[in-house]
């Protein structure tokens, strides 16, 4: 899996993510759907779409271990998505992402976390090491936690390699100790795909 680059598409620009097997081949490529568009008064004023455009696909890859679903920085803030990922199949959810020193400290652990243990999946993000001298500073921090919302490898803000031992067992146990997804009540609430 890379992390996000801009991707020129007849004129449109997007913030995209690829995964590549082992042979090279890409399994998947996914252009980042909630433009980070903020202001937080006094702290920080971001708008992507002055120069992004949304993607509009899910993206979905296998692997011989489990499927893992793709969103992008911000994506991570809308619960549907991973919702969505884990209908279709997701054990594992993937973000990289670049929250800054307002949003990181605040949100950038507890966002993934609430995606791991509402979804029962394994949630991994990956950030830039913090760059003081940058015209934008990344919180740093890439993350790995279970299902069960525990951080089980997490980086500092310098450059560095993060590892994690997953087990996809404990996703399915922790779905058999609290039986979530059995539990939902379709007849008064659905959260639907509106595309394939």
């Amino acid at each position: 899996l890379t992390g996000s680059i801009p991707e020129d598409d007849a004129g449109k620009l997007y913030n995209t993510c690829t995964a590549f097997g082992p042979d090279g081949s890409m399994l998947a490529k996914y252009r980042k759907i909630h433009l980070f568009d903020i202001n937080v008064p006094g702290k920080i004023r971001f708008q992507e779409s002055e120069t992004l455009s949304p993607g509009d696909r899910f993206s979905v890859f296998d692997t011989p271990y489990c499927k893992i679903g793709i969103g992008i920085c911000y994506d991570i803030r809308f619960p549907e998505l991973a919702q969505i990922y884990t209908q279709k199949g997701c054990k594992f959810l993937v973000y990289p992402g670049a929250f800054n020193l307002t949003t990181g400290p605040a949100h950038w652990e507890l966002l993934q976390r609430g995606r791991a243990v509402d979804n029962q999946v394994f949630v991994a993000t990956a950030s830039p090491a913090r760059d003081e001298t940058g015209s934008y500073v990344a919180w740093g921090h890439s993350t790995v936690v279970n299902p069960w919302g525990e951080v089980i490898a997490k980086a500092g803000t310098e450059e560095t390699i993060v590892y994690a031992e997953i087990d996809l067992k404990k996703a399915e146990e922790i779905r058999e100790q609290i039986p979530i997804f059995s539990q939902k009540r379709s007849d008064l609430y659905t959260v639907e795909a509106k595309i394939v």
